[in-house]
């Protein structure tokens, strides 16, 4: 065999090897999940359908209004404060409000927290109104103060408030 002849033989038994091998690289393991080509990924980013639309409930001016920031007055025409917040539990049922309590132009003063079914809310849609509590001013200035993340000692009128039920 002539040298040029054994260097093709060699190309050619070189260039077979190197095909099997690279054969065998690729061949998927029978027990391995081949992984899924790109034609099967845009099928996974095609659109989802579209959410149902939400439900709508349109409530009146005159049937509703915000609480926050809203005076609150004893039964007697007290100051009683203004509503800061409101007390919900786990479930989401409104429990209490925080009212700003005394002071001067919120110099002076504190948070109480006093229970939901103590406020009477008459006229809550006319802002110049205030919502009542079932409480004197005295019974507010010894109730303690509300501090977050801390127990919440809440002032019920009629003395028949269920303690709210936290796991720690």
């Amino acid at each position: 065999m002539r040298s040029g002849q054994k260097i093709t033989a060699a190309i050619l038994v070189w260039s077979a090897i190197s095909a099997g091998a690279l054969a065998i690289a690729q061949e998927p393991d029978k027990g391995a999940t081949p992984a899924p080509g790109p034609a099967a990924k845009a099928a996974t980013d095609l659109p989802k359908e579209p959410a149902p639309p939400a439900s709508v409930t349109v409530i009146g001016p005159a049937d509703a209004r915000g609480i926050l920031g809203r005076d609150v007055r004893s039964t007697a025409g007290e100051d009683m404060g203004r509503i800061v917040d409101v007390i919900v539990d786990r479930s989401g049922t409104v429990r209490a409000a925080v009212i700003d309590f005394g002071g001067f132009l919120g110099v002076g003063s504190r948070k109480i927290v006093v229970e939901w079914s103590a406020l009477h809310f008459g006229q809550v849609t006319n802002k110049k109104e205030s919502i009542t509590l079932e409480l004197t001013r005295d019974q507010v200035k010894a109730a303690p103060e509300y501090k977050e993340d801390t127990p919440i000692v809440v002032l019920g009128a009629s003395g028949i408030l269920q303690p709210l039920q936290f796991d720690h």
